[in-house]
């Protein structure tokens, strides 16, 4: 197993930029929620959730990964983020 210490601290380090990534994405979502609240602009836009989950395959595609897995990923993240929106704007 030591043979693969090197690689596991590798896939750590990579899980904790990527979880710091989610926090920042999340901080950005937080802020969306209170301008759509104080905007009256609906937490959902379906052309916005299309094109981000559409967007983000494609670049996935082009670095290798599935773009069902990505599409997939981004269905999760975006659904997250909309159950975020709809909470704060509920609580304003």
């Amino acid at each position: 197993m030591e043979l693969l210490a090197p690689y596991r601290r590798r896939i750590d380090d990579l899980d904790d930029q990527i979880m710091e990534l989610f926090s920042q994405r999340f901080e950005v979502i937080r802020e969306v929620a209170d301008l759509k609240s104080k905007h009256g602009i609906p937490a959902i836009l379906k052309d916005r959730v299309d094109e981000v989950r559409e967007r983000n395959a494609d670049t996935g595609v082009e670095k290798g990964l599935d773009r069902e897995f990505i599409r997939k990923l981004y269905t999760l993240i975006i659904d997250e983020a909309c159950d975020l929106e709809d909470r704060l704007m509920d609580n304003k």
